[in-house]
């Protein structure tokens, strides 16, 4: 896939997980235990083989450079091609944002510096498992000018709201696209477009003082040239609210979503941390739950999902919970249908029980 450069819109503005993304980008938005969501697009690129990922950032992105290093985790450490992390093109606070297209045309120069002939262009609040060889086989066989990822779904069992659905004929040429339609054909916000196609959209739009990539570049043209629908089989979370955050993670405690979403067809891979096994006290009871490594664990932890270096002490209960690192839950305390953000303290005895349709989130570093 040396033809190919990879994209991850971070473009958006993305304040649906509230709390969760109150100091950080949700690209950098912790799951599964020790990964970003983030951690999914790149591993899909990795794994598909491309070399040349730029990652185009809007604000809070401090947690998510950090992760991102040198991008050595996905082989993207290198002296020709790699890891481009690329800064809002507009200056704070004295020139409005207008949207992620504006972003792609402050930046046009990397696409018409690059030689290679398509791109990629993902976000990270898709969470799929997905080789993109065979989707841009597809986009090539089929002469497209543009193909979209989409994954069918039932609509009464996932929370479609802010999704796009697609129309699809039996060519499986886009015919249209909304966020009112009800076709069950969700756009993965992932397509696959040729460089010299973008560029000169990109342009046209910024002409035009259009700057929303979704309306503007893939809606409005639907018409103008032709544009395909690639359907990806596998595992899809959608991670569009805080509700959907939890409902996905708590799916990770299905075997069978966990194999489908990080091994197949490539392994996952995130930032590496050297820590201890976890140590499980003989007070410990856990059931149904994933444990991340460096956790001491006394308590009860039925169906949750524990980050890296948690702290249960003897006789807390932790239930249907998302308890993410370095939180502590002091002795006889009762946590249950909570969200735990990194580095809250709950003292001995307290008692925090949210709605499993609602889950309550603690903010960082909190104490309660």
């Amino acid at each position: 896939m040396k033809n190919v450069i990879g994209v991850i819109n971070l473009g958006k503005p993305h304040s649906m997980l509230d709390d969760l993304t109150r100091n950080r980008s949700i690209a950098s938005v912790p799951f599964g235990g020790r990964y970003r969501l983030i951690d999914f697009t790149l591993s899909n690129m990795a794994n598909t083989g491309i070399s040349k990922v730029a990652v185009f950032t809007l604000n809070k992105s401090r947690s998510l450079m950090d992760h991102l290093g040198s991008g050595k985790e996905w082989q993207l450490d290198r002296k020709i091609g790699g890891l481009f992390v690329l800064p809002p093109a507009i200056e704070f606070p004295t020139q409005e944002y207008k949207g992620d297209l504006q972003n792609f045309h402050g930046h046009i120069d990397y696409f018409n510096r690059s030689k290679e002939e398509y791109v990629i262009v993902c976000r990270s609040h898709m969470i799929c498992n997905v080789n993109y060889a065979e989707a841009l086989q597809f986009h090539i066989d089929s002469e497209a000018d543009i193909t979209m990822l989409y994954n069918r779904v039932d609509p009464d069992t996932v929370d479609l709201s802010n999704c796009y659905q697609v129309e699809v004929d039996e060519h499986q040429r886009v015919r249209g696209m909304s966020s009112d339609f009800d076709t069950g054909n969700v756009y993965m916000e992932t397509f696959i477009i040729n460089k010299s196609l973008l560029v000169e959209l990109i342009e046209q739009c910024a002409e035009n003082e259009q700057y929303d990539l979704t309306e503007s570049l893939l809606i409005q043209n639907i018409n103008n040239v032709s544009v395909h629908a690639f359907q990806h089989q596998g595992h899809l979370s959608i991670i569009n609210c805080t509700t959907s955050y939890y409902n996905q993670s708590m799916r990770l405690l299905d075997p069978e979503v966990w194999k489908g979403l990080f091994f197949q067809p490539g392994l996952v891979y995130t930032k590496i941390k050297d820590e201890p096994p976890t140590k499980y006290i003989e007070t410990a009871d856990v059931r149904n739950s994933l444990i991340a490594n460096g956790c001491i664990v006394q308590g009860q932890v039925e169906n949750s999902i524990l980050f890296r270096g948690v702290k249960v002490a003897k006789g807390a209960v932790i239930r249907n919970s998302i308890i993410m690192q370095e939180c502590e839950i002091g002795a006889d305390a009762v946590v249950e249908n909570m969200i735990l953000d990194k580095e809250v303290c709950i003292k001995r005895g307290q008692s925090l029980i949210g709605n499993a349709t609602e889950p309550v989130v603690i903010n960082k570093r909190s104490t309660i």
